[in-house]
């Protein structure tokens, strides 16, 4: 279903999501990635704007944008842009060892003041401009300029140093990426090798910033997706609107005196209303990068990924508030805080980071992690398997490499051309079920649902299998699997498996206290047959 008819079935029907967290059958046309601008030089502008909201609210917000073209984009996306406004603001794109420059426009009204960027992470020398509490900032009208060596790689957050209660909840903030300079060979050879040579077979292009997230062999990737968490209280942005219309400028200082804020805009007690992942809410966060509809939030949260893929996930609380967001399907293995990795404190080769259940986003502090799916241990085979079956995909063989996934295939059909690539090979030819529909009782490893009593809605799926026609070919020894498909998507169509990603506190997940919203979207494991295009 494309992105436009799910937000409004989500709007006119109110679908509960849980029957998502199952296994599904959705196909929103957008992708996420890690999208920015590259440099090493910036010019950017703070600017007021509208933010769209999915309850149609528009909230009057501050960010920062690009005051000239930039340098140019990566990864290469369709409709990309960069506007003089957009929530987060861009994501930086740099290179270990650059030298950067960001040059700071105020393009605030000029009752807000001045304004600033801070850099944490980075010894910064800022020039021009006037001085403030944390940093040097931009008069209204005026510019500054802060420059630093990009000394580590990893992911880190930028946001406004002045009045920063105000600011970076008016929407001051962003991510800066920075690429290593050396890639460790490991990252070019063995199975990240082979999964590129697998998106080669099914017409997809890499998206990677990079083939590894630091200089260390155990950071390689082989796709990547970056969200950022802040929330909003429209009381402020509705105050700060106010204020400006009613006050456009402050009054002359007196002789010496710095030019300040003349708003009086209080930020406490906070009751934020709007819940956002890179500035959009569930379902807008699903629809494409750029997409004409958002001019100031061009960035989405729609991961989609393939079995086996090492999957770079990174992670900024952007908000005043701590966010417990939860990835199904498994945990986030950290690899790096703030831009620093986590070792053991007996060998430096090893990481030593948790797996997380919940990825806590903290205010101001950034994380990458590695998250997978392989589908081992659901105790059937996921393929739809089925020797005794006329159709040739159905046959496939499964050779277990040392660590028991089918990566190794013949010397004559490598398994990286195979759909059942990465598959957990102990549950190989596995059907679900012994009795028809399945039956703990009768032998399965689990019940599935009764058609007589179930009728498959718009979002589940029907099919415990993954991949397009897996249930059509697959039948069990005694009977078949319930009837697939769903009224966006007919069984031999993208057939993946969804799992919802959301924050674990309740109210985030809706918009103005609607459910479904806020801090939601859904993750799809697809089929290597089906091509994952991030172009958009």
């Amino acid at each position: 279903m494309r992105p436009t008819n799910m937000k409004n079935l989500f709007r006119k029907t109110g679908i509960l999501l849980t029957v998502l967290a199952a296994v599904a059958s959705l196909a929103p046309t957008a992708r996420a990635a890690a999208p920015g601008i590259t440099g090493p030089t910036f010019s950017l502008t703070a600017q007021p704007a509208f933010l769209t909201q999915p309850d149609g609210q528009s909230i009057y917000s501050w960010g920062y944008g690009c005051s000239v073209t930039p340098a140019g984009f990566a990864p290469s996306m369709t409709g990309q842009t960069c506007p003089t406004m957009q929530v987060p603001g861009p994501t930086l794109i740099v290179t270990e060892g650059q030298t950067v420059t960001v040059t700071l426009t105020n393009g605030l009204p000029a009752s807000a003041g001045n304004t600033s960027i801070l850099f944490p992470g980075f010894n910064v020398t800022a020039t021009g401009g006037v001085t403030g509490l944390m940093t040097q900032e931009a008069a209204p009208g005026g510019t500054v300029t802060y420059t630093f060596t990009a000394s580590t790689p990893g992911t880190r957050s930028y946001y406004s140093g002045t009045q920063s209660d105000l600011q970076i909840e008016m929407g001051l903030y962003g991510a800066i990426i920075v690429r290593p300079a050396n890639v460790p060979s490991a990252c070019t050879g063995g199975l990240h090798a082979l999964n590129l040579q697998a998106e080669g077979v099914w017409g997809e292009t890499d998206f990677r910033l990079a083939a590894s997230a630091y200089d260390h062999d155990k950071t390689c990737y082989d796709r990547e997706y970056l969200f950022q968490f802040s929330e909003m209280d429209p009381r402020i942005h509705s105050q700060a609107l106010a204020q400006v219309t009613a006050r456009p400028t402050c009054p002359v200082p007196a002789a010496g005196q710095p030019v300040s804020s003349c708003l009086d805009i209080p930020t406490e007690p906070y009751h934020p209303a709007y819940f956002m992942i890179n500035g959009r809410s569930m379902p807008d966060d699903m629809d494409p990068n750029y997409a004409h509809e958002y001019p100031h939030q061009p960035y989405n949260g729609n991961p989609h990924m393939h079995p086996g893929e090492q999957v770079l996930l990174r992670i900024i609380g952007q908000g005043r508030w701590q966010h417990p967001f939860h990835e199904h399907g498994n945990h986030v293995r950290i690899l790096a805080r703030d831009g620093n990795l986590i070792l053991s404190g007996t060998n430096a080769e090893d990481l030593a980071g948790p797996a997380l259940f919940t990825t806590t986003t903290t205010p101001g502090q950034a994380m990458d992690g590695i998250f997978y799916y392989t589908g081992r241990g659901l105790n059937w085979d996921m393929y739809g398997h089925n020797p005794a079956s006329t159709d040739d995909s159905a046959k496939l063989a499964c050779v277990p490499d040392a660590n028991g996934y089918n990566t190794v295939g013949s010397t004559t059909t490598p398994a990286y051309t195979q759909i059942n690539f990465w598959e957990w090979c102990q549950d190989h030819n596995k059907p679900l079920q012994n009795v028809p529909f399945g039956d703990v009782s009768g032998g399965g490893p689990v019940t599935l649902p009764d058609p007589n009593i179930l009728t498959n809605g718009a979002w589940f799926g029907g099919s415990p299998y993954l991949g397009p026609n897996a249930t059509v070919r697959a039948v069990g020894p005694t009977g078949t699997t319930p009837p697939s498909g769903t009224i966006a998507n007919p069984p031999t169509s993208e057939a993946g498996f969804a799992f919802m990603w959301h924050s674990h506190n309740e109210r985030e997940i809706t918009t103005n206290n609607a459910f479904p919203g806020g801090m939601l979207m859904m993750m799809l494991v697809d089929s290597r047959e089906f091509q994952i295009n991030e172009a958009n």
